[in-house]
């Protein structure tokens, strides 16, 4: 099986950065919901028969287009995402991979690069993150403000983070390497990102706040209402953004 974590041979950097910090909410769905939005060539992924999107804040920091070039007032920023999981096997190779459902970022050049590259669903709304860290516990929270109002995702954890368990869930969510779009032409576009395994805490508590529906739409709004299925923080890792492709 090929290391999904490493670069491969011709492949051609589009974007290096680092993401920091990352609070993930996982909440198991009908995988009805999402069947409109699989795109071509790509089918659902699922961790023991159970269908998942995830709802993910993070900081992206020192930000690179082509690996060398940095954006000025653009290279530290935050970022939150809906995402759900989907595999693509080729020549016998399973590619698990993430389709972003919705991406947030505070700077509308940020959305523009990244929907005019990738064809990817990004907003731009102010945001804002608070991150307290010390040896007893630890807390994680991410913002953007819609129609006047906050909404935000919050971790707490404590102890020091460890590894994910290999065959659990924490595995599955943070070990998807490829991304999936679907072009406005109903094609797919893929692309490879890589980055080493990511150390994870567990949350305690975790949970959204806001008016999800006014960003996900009420189907979706009243699954990341309810209390997530999982939640832990992760404590990331430089990463590097290939160049995409259409595989249909």
């Amino acid at each position: 099986m090929a290391d999904e974590s490493s670069p491969r041979p011709g492949e051609r950097v589009f974007l290096s950065a680092e993401w920091r910090d990352l609070v993930m909410l996982n909440y198991e769905v009908d995988p009805a919901l999402l069947k409109a939005c699989v795109p071509r060539g790509t089918e659902l992924d699922s961790f023991g028969g159970r269908t998942f999107i995830s709802l993910v804040g993070f900081r992206f920091l020192r930000t690179k287009l082509f690996g060398a070039l940095p954006i000025p007032f653009h290279t530290n920023f935050d970022e939150v995402n809906l995402r759900f999981y989907v595999r693509r096997e080729i020549d016998g190779e399973v590619r698990r991979g993430v389709v972003f459902i919705r991406e947030i970022v505070p700077r509308a050049a940020i959305a523009f690069v990244a929907r005019l590259a990738y064809g990817e669903n990004y907003f731009s709304y102010p945001m804002r993150h608070a991150l307290k860290m010390s040896p007893a516990a630890e807390m994680a929270r991410y913002e953007w403000r819609l129609n006047g109002q906050w909404c935000a995702l919050e971790a707490k954890i404590s102890g020091e983070p460890r590894s994910a368990a290999e065959g659990s869930l924490e595995q599955f969510i943070t070990e998807h390497y490829w991304g999936y779009s679907t072009a406005r032409d109903s094609g797919t576009l893929e692309y490879h990102v890589s980055h080493v395994p990511w150390r994870v805490w567990i949350s305690s508590q975790a949970n959204f706040s806001g008016n999800a529906d006014a960003v996900y739409g009420p189907e979706l709004g009243a699954i990341i209402r309810r209390p997530p299925d999982s939640a832990f923080v992760a404590d990331g890792s430089p990463v590097l953004v290939f160049a995409g492709r259409r595989i249909r």
